[in-house]
């Protein structure tokens, strides 16, 4: 699905780490093999956007491409895989550099989503 700036996106369900609840989030994705590649990002603010602790809390989620869900299991990128996936984030929306930049030494916090 592409949002209308022409960007792929894709709608992120997860379960609240304090409600039980589900939990949507659309974002920006990049592929990486059969793998999603997210980010967050948070537009630069100082704190983790809530879905990302969602994830480390149960790394068990759903992605929703147009009218397909798909189950996957979100794993936090580290070491040379976070830049390497980093990499491929960067080259979808650049600004990322920026977020980077404003969130003051917060790590964007990079994950890959496998098909469960």
């Amino acid at each position: 699905m592409l949002d209308r700036s022409g960007l792929p996106s894709l709608l992120l369900t997860t379960t609240g780490r304090r409600s039980g609840e589900p939990r949507t989030q659309p974002l920006l994705y990049a592929t990486d093999g059969d793998g999603y590649v997210v980010i967050g990002s948070n537009w630069g603010q100082q704190h983790h956007p809530a879905w990302t602790a969602n994830l480390l809390a149960d790394p068990s989620a759903a992605v929703t491409i147009g009218d397909e869900v798909i189950p996957v299991r979100a794993t936090l990128a580290t070491g040379a895989e976070r830049e390497r996936l980093w990499a491929l984030l960067v080259d979808l929306w650049p600004a990322y550099e920026t977020y980077r930049e404003r969130a003051g030494g917060r790590e964007l916090r990079v994950f890959r989503l496998d098909p469960a």
